[in-house]
């Protein structure tokens, strides 16, 4: 099982929709993949209709450069997850995740994601429904709660209950989302939990992690935790799985790259020009001039002239 070979403690690029998508792994994957990945995540409902299915499997996409990686999946309907889990073994994933926690107000307005919190028994029959349909492992991504802080017991409890593979937290109730520091002073309540319900489960802490040092730093504080996972940091710094501190040629060298794969990739199937414009920050800034290029190329409507910039 995947979360029994990784080396404590793993490293994990955070689920982020209209991010982590095939193209952007990759790019990780380049400047220094994490331990594990994970896809963007999937619904279920669109899965198990066959007007939507195409579209579930380009979101599902894998490149060699992702393995290991875990799909993510989100819905309400167990009878979706369990024939969504029927497949996703035979598609390469060594395991799946269900996310209990995005605070998106059309996935909660849905029933998903961290409206979860609110349907503890639903999501208990979700969880049952995906484990009795797979034979990869199952693990689940949520928030401490929905609007209050001592929700984090009850809930937490209830998933670890089912003894799930892995149990990713991110330390903050969806009402917060981040605009609040994450809760670090509950990690050590949370692993008590662990410890006493499952201690089979391995307990994964999202939040504020900005890179490999902070949570290198953070095990040193809690090591009963066996894995960090990195979101925003990442657009901070593509290298953040790394101890290696980019310089601006490799930051331009790393675009071009993103720029070809965006390309090869439309070649396949139709992709948006525009959701490109939201990584130029991440590569361009901190230098002379950055803000004006970055003007210049979120004026641009292709990747030739995008390129064409970039060059001059």
């Amino acid at each position: 099982m995947i979360w029994n070979d990784l080396h404590r403690p793993f490293l994990i690029l955070a689920p982020m929709e209209g991010v982590t998508d095939v193209i952007f792994r990759q790019v990780v994957a380049r400047a220094g993949r994490p331990d594990l990945f994970f896809t963007e995540f999937t619904n279920v409902s669109s899965y198990a209709s066959e007007k939507g299915r195409d579209n579930a499997l380009e979101r599902l996409e894998i490149a060699p450069s992702d393995s290991p990686i875990i799909a993510q999946i989100w819905g309400k309907n167990p009878e979706h997850f369990a024939k969504t889990c029927e497949a996703l073994e035979s598609l390469g994933f060594v395991g799946v995740d269900l996310n209990f926690g995005c605070p998106d107000k059309h996935v909660n307005k849905a029933g998903g994601g961290a409206a979860m919190i609110k349907t503890p028994e639903l999501a208990v029959e979700c969880f049952r429904n995906a484990v009795r349909s797979t034979n990869l492992p199952v693990s689940i991504k949520t928030r401490l709660g929905w609007a209050k802080l001592d929700e984090y017991e009850d809930w937490l409890s209830t998933l670890l209950n089912e003894h799930p593979a892995a149990l990713t937290v991110h330390l903050r109730t969806k009402k917060e989302m981040s605009k609040v520091p994450a809760h670090y002073e509950l990690i050590p309540e949370i692993i008590k939990l662990r410890d006493t319900l499952s201690p089979e489960t391995k307990l994964i802490i999202n939040g504020d992690i900005k890179d490999r040092t902070a949570a290198l730093k953070l095990h040193e504080t809690y090591p009963e935790v066996d894995g960090f996972m990195i979101g925003r940091g990442v657009f901070a710094n593509p290298y953040c799985f790394t101890d290696h501190t980019p310089t601006r040629e490799e930051l331009m060298d790393l675009l071009r790259f993103h720029l070809d794969l965006h390309e090869a990739e439309s070649k396949k199937h139709y992709l948006s020009y525009e959701p490109l414009k939201h990584f130029f920050k991440i590569y361009i800034n901190n230098f002379p001039g950055a803000s004006d290029l970055r003007a210049k190329l979120m004026e641009t409507h292709s990747v030739p002239e995008a390129r064409a910039i970039i060059e001059s």
